[in-house]
């Protein structure tokens, strides 16, 4: 296997390469010039990282060359929901433009690696209670620019297996969290606080938005593995949920990280920067598909990832430059 990973040193990317490496797969990744390579720095001798401007056609085509994979998964993308409210042009043009770049690149190479459309649950939008659990055959009803953007991406992948035949498989990951997860998303943003108030950097005090949401999450490591059997096994054409059918509300999140804290108190305030215009009630989806076809289901405790994600932080606070 030949496999190219777009946003490679992302949270997810970084995840993909080493089970990839792990499964003997050659690795290519893409990067942008200005991309931070912490997450793969301890890969660097083992993959080989390819300099690429998604949104630039020629460019694309040169990574392809390059990397002439076997099986390609999109990871790139501007992936975080609250900034495509301040910026919803440059999320569709990016995570669109990106998309079609590479499915066309192929097509010009006559190409046709096993493709994997990386998704979400924020495709699914509003969602009604007797909707739940959502299964992929849910409407949807994309509440937020990132989530236009998703639904984009993932029919486009089903618009070239129809029209072109690529063996593309498309997924809707639903909330996965651990080690590396960028400090924008809130179960990251609320253990580096508590990090923060414990080494004494910042008074007892955690900025929250919106508690009330729930969602369903997952281990980022068990989400890999799915991506992997999905890149092996999924059917071309065919969409997957990745998800672990239980919801967490955020409020619930942010009491079991300040209860793994070595401080006895800590108060909680609202920080009306951080709510949205719009927000998804509750996701909580239903794996079967995925599980009936390849047999995934996630195996680690989402209780595990919290506390690995706090001791990811307090690492990285205590190696900080004093």
């Amino acid at each position: 296997m030949r496999l190219l990973i777009t946003g490679i040193t992302g949270f997810v990317g970084s995840y993909m390469a080493e089970y990839a490496l792990q499964e003997k797969a050659e690795v290519f990744g893409s990067i942008r010039w200005r991309s931070k390579t912490d997450n793969i720095d301890h890969l660097r001798s083992k993959i080989t990282l390819v300099e690429s401007d998604l949104r630039d056609l020629s460019s694309v085509r040169a990574l392809l060359e390059t990397a002439n994979p076997t099986h390609v998964i999109h990871l790139a993308a501007q992936s975080f929901v609250g900034a495509s409210w301040k910026t919803p042009a440059e999320t569709l043009s990016t995570n669109i433009l990106s998309q079609v770049n590479l499915l066309e690149g192929l097509r010009d190479l006559k190409l046709a690696p096993r493709f994997l459309v990386v998704g979400s649950s924020e495709e699914y939008g509003l969602v009604a209670e007797d909707e739940l659990p959502i299964k992929e055959t849910n409407p949807l009803r994309p509440l937020s620019p990132y989530a236009v953007s998703k639904v984009a991406q993932d029919l486009m992948g089903y618009q070239y297996w129809k029209s072109y035949g690529l063996p593309i498989v498309r997924s809707r990951a639903f909330n996965h969290e651990g080690p590396r997860r960028g400090d924008v998303f809130v179960t990251s943003n609320f253990a580096r606080q508590v990090a923060e108030i414990e080494a004494g950097l910042h008074d007892p005090v955690i900025y929250i938005g919106d508690l009330k949401p729930r969602r369903d999450y997952s281990d980022v490591r068990d989400i890999v593995r799915g991506y992997w059997l999905l890149l092996e096994r999924g059917t071309p054409g065919e969409v997957y949920n990745l998800c672990s059918g239980a919801e967490w509300s955020i409020e619930r999140m942010l009491n079991f990280l300040i209860g793994q804290s070595t401080l006895s108190h800590i108060e909680i305030r609202q920080d009306p920067a951080r709510l949205r215009p719009s927000d998804v009630p509750v996701l909580r989806g239903c794996r079967e598909k995925i599980e009936r076809a390849l047999g995934w289901r996630g195996v680690i405790p989402l209780e595990q990832t919290l506390t690995d994600l706090l001791e990811y932080w307090r690492r990285r606070i205590k190696s900080r430059p004093q």
